[in-house]
């Protein structure tokens, strides 16, 4: 069921509307799906899954999609926690619920803060 309060993003996105959305679901909490080839993410969702399945419908690949959650209290970087259903993906080498690529984390901690602030 596609979740009709996912949210695009693809410019700047004010952190006073982030917790705004953090209110509406989890109180501190936003999770987000992170899209690193074209640098956007979906949020608001209230299941990462919900989420990937809005930006696959977009367009985008699966293996480019990664899980996180925004606790919107916490300042940056601290703010972001890699933990997601969606990304145990054994056949990319990534066997835990986080992001263990210390590469792959720096490429979404850049992308959040282009698009977050």
């Amino acid at each position: 069921m596609q979740d009709d309060k996912i949210r695009l993003v693809e410019q700047k996105y004010s952190l006073f509307d982030l917790k705004e959305i953090a209110q509406e679901r989890f109180g501190d909490m936003v999770k987000a799906v992170v899209d690193i080839e074209k640098e956007i993410m979906a949020i608001g969702g209230e299941l990462h899954a919900d989420e990937e399945a809005f930006l696959l419908s977009l367009g985008s690949s699966q293996e480019n999609l990664w899980g996180i959650n925004l606790y919107v209290d916490i300042k940056f970087p601290d703010m972001i926690e890699f933990d997601s259903m969606i990304n145990i993906r054994p056949g990319q080498n990534n066997k835990s619920r986080g992001v263990e690529d210390k590469i792959l984390q720096e490429k979404i901690l850049d992308i959040v803060q282009k698009l977050i602030g």
